[in-house]
Order: C-alpha cells, then structure tokens, then sequence
C-alpha cells in the first residue's frame, strides 16, 4: 500500500504529465505547483491542477485503475463538511491533501465544486470552517 505522500506525488506528475502532452491548450500554460505545497488560490486553478486529474474535467469521475467518484450533480456535496473533511483527510485512493493546501485553498476548491458541475449548493465555506474541521 502506497502512502498518501506517495500518492499526491504521482497525481502531481500525472498532471505535469497529461499538461506537457496537451499542446497549445490552457491547462498547458497553466503553472504548477512546485514541491509539496500547492500554489494555485482559486477554486478553479486549484480543480483543474489537483483534482481533475483523477475526478476528470467534466467532474463526472472515472473507473479503469481506480474508482474516482463524479463530483458532478452529487448529493454528498450538499453538507460542506463532507468534502471539506476529504480534502483534509483524503479516503480510500485520495490522498489527503490537508498538509498540501492552506485553509482558504481548501475553501476555495470547495466551493468551486459545490457551485459546479451541476451542483449549486451556495452557502459558501470560509478559511475558518476549514480551520474548525482541521481541529
């Protein structure tokens, strides 16, 4: 069994990997994160570097080596909590991310997913919910 360390660092050059082969497309200009910590603020940097990757662009998830859920339309993602504990902790196959991310890019990527992809769930998380769920 890997570690979650282990994990993050082949979803991060999966990414730097699928980024060099994609051409003169947006993600290709994109910067990625160097070293352990992510440098992406928004929601939508942070989604389209971190967890696209595994979730796919559409969020509508994928089956082959893994089982990555559909963040598209999901009903988990209606209580906050749930993604913001995923995030921090990781589970199953996800890494946990929490050492990787500062509380406002974890509120950050919440919120994008939770007002994407179909899913339109508006009370927003704040850097302190995420400070709260870390405790």
């Amino acid at each position: 069994m890997i570690s979650a360390r282990a994990s993050a660092v082949v979803v991060l050059t999966l990414l730097s990997a699928t980024a060099a082969f994609a051409g003169d497309n947006a993600a290709s200009r994109r910067t990625f994160s160097s070293g352990y910590r992510f440098v992406e603020m928004t929601g939508e940097e942070l989604f389209a570097n971190v967890c696209q990757g595994c979730h796919m662009p559409d969020a509508k998830g994928a089956t082959g080596a893994g089982s990555y859920p559909s963040l598209a339309g999901n009903k988990n993602l209606e209580s906050s909590g749930y993604p913001i504990f995923l995030i921090i902790n990781g589970r199953r196959g996800m890494p946990a991310f929490g050492d990787m991310m500062t509380d406002g890019q974890v509120a950050a990527v919440v919120n994008y997913v939770r007002t994407h992809f179909g899913n339109s769930f508006q009370d927003a998380v704040t850097a302190k919910d995420v400070q709260d769920a870390r405790r």
